[in-house]
C-alpha cells in the first residue's frame, strides 16, 4: 500500500493504517515542501510528525512537536536576538534536527537519514520523503515593507509568523524543475495494491507532492485504484489551513470542491474514489463517492476509514 500524506492529519489517518493492517507492507509518500533551513538546522516538518505520532513521542494537544518538551534553547536564541525569532524550536526536537543536518552535510540523502532517524522510533510504516531534493513552498504576498510590491517568502513563515493573514497571490514550488522522486517512490506506486491520499491539507501537503515531477504521472497509470480521503467536514478542515489555501488558488472549502480539484483519473485528474463525511455531499465527475464518518477521533476509528477506502477500491482484507 501507498499513501500520500502530509501533517497532523496524514500521521493520524497513518496511525489507523497501522492500527488496520500491522503487519502490511505499508509506505507513507510525505511531503516536504514544508522543508526549511533554520539557525542552521534542517528542519521537515511533516516527515517529523509522522515518525513522532507513530513512534510515541508526539505532543497529542498541540499535534506536533515532541512530548514533554522544554524550550531553554529558544529563549536562549531570543536573548541573542537570533533571527527568525518566530520560529521556535523545541529543545528535545533540536536532537533531531542536529543529526539529520549532520547526515546530510556528510552526504547522505534525505530518504537515508529518514530511514536511519526511523529506526529510533520504529513508525511501523516506511516513511519516505517525496523528493530528497530541495521542492519547498513558498507563498506569493503583498511585500508589508513595500506598498504595492509583491514577494516570495516560505511558507512556514506566511503560516506560522502571519498565520495566513496578509494579503496572498499564490504559491510557488521552489526546486520542483530539478526535483527528481526519491528512490523507489515511482515503483512503490506503480506496484502498490492501492493508493490512498490521506486528509491532509490538498494544496501545499498532497499538492506539494505531486509537484514533484514523475509523481502525477505514477499516479495516473498506476495499476491500483487511487481512493481520496477528503479533509473537510461540512465546509470546515479538521485541522490546520486547507480553508486558507484553497480560498488563494480559488477552490471552495467543500468535499465536492476538493474532489474536483483533485479531478478523476478517467479524464486529467489522479482520483478513481472519493471518501466524504458522512454529512456531506459531492458530485465528482469520473470518480465514485462513498459517505461515511471521518472523524479520526483514535486509531480504531481511524482503521474503519482506512477500511471504506479500501473497501472502495476493490481490496479485499
Amino acid at each position: 500500500m501507498a499513501v500520500l500524506v502530509g501533517g497532523v492529519g496524514g500521521a493520524r489517518f497513518l496511525q489507523g493504517v497501522r492500527e488496520l493492517l500491522p503487519e502490511a507492507d505499508v509506505s507513507a509518500i510525505v511531503n516536504v515542501g514544508d522543508d526549511v533551513w533554520m539557525h542552521g538546522l534542517r528542519i521537515c516538518p511533516d516527515l517529523d510528525t509522522c515518525m513522532y505520532t507513530l513512534g510515541g513521542g508526539i505532543d497529542t494537544d498541540r499535534g506536533w512537536g515532541r512530548v514533554g518538551e522544554t524550550w531553554h534553547a529558544k529563549e536562549e536564541l531570543a536573548k541573542y536576538h537570533a533571527q527568525p525569532d518566530w520560529f521556535g524550536l523545541g529543545d528535545r526536537d533540536i536532537a533531531t534536527h542536529l543529526v539529520r543536518t549532520e547526515m546530510l552535510r556528510a552526504g547522505y540523502r534525505l530518504s537515508t537519514v529518514t530511514e536511519a532517524l526511523c529506526n529510533r522510533w520504529q513508525p511501523g510504516v516506511k516513511l519516505i520523503p517525496a523528493t530528497d531534493d530541495r521542492c519547498e513552498t513558498h507563498v506569493v504576498v503583498s511585500d508589508p515593507d513595500n506598498p504595492g510590491e509583491r514577494r516570495a517568502i516560505h511558507f512556514q513563515e506566511w503560516w506560522v509568523r502571519y498565520r495566513a493573514n496578509i494579503d496572498t497571490h499564490g504559491f510557488a514550488t521552489i526546486g520542483a524543475d530539478e526535483a527528481k522522486p526519491a528512490p523507489n517512490v515511482i515503483d512503490i506506486i506503480e506496484s502498490a495494491d492501492v493508493v490512498l491520499l490521506a486528509p491532509s491539507n490538498p494544496v501545499v501537503s498532497i499538492g506539494a507532492i505531486l509537484a514533484v515531477p514523475g509523481i502525477r504521472g505514477a499516479l495516473r497509470t498506476t495499476p491500483a485504484k487511487v481512493i481520496g480521503v477528503s479533509g473537510v467536514i461540512d465546509g470546515k478542515p479538521l485541522r490546520g489551513m486547507a480553508d486558507e489555501c484553497l480560498s488563494v488558488i480559488g477552490v471552495e472549502t467543500t468535499a465536492e470542491a476538493i474532489g474536483r480539484y483533485y479531478g478523476a483519473r478517467s479524464a486529467t485528474g489522479i482520483l478513481d474514489g472519493w471518501l466524504i463525511h458522512s454529512t456531506d455531499t459531492a458530485d465528482v465527475p469520473g470518480v465514485e463517492v462513498r459517505s461515511v464518518p471521518l472523524l479520526m477521533t483514535d486509531p480504531p476509528t481511524t482503521a474503519e476509514m482506512v477500511r471504506q477506502a479500501l473497501d472502495l477500491a476493490g481490496v479485499a482484507l
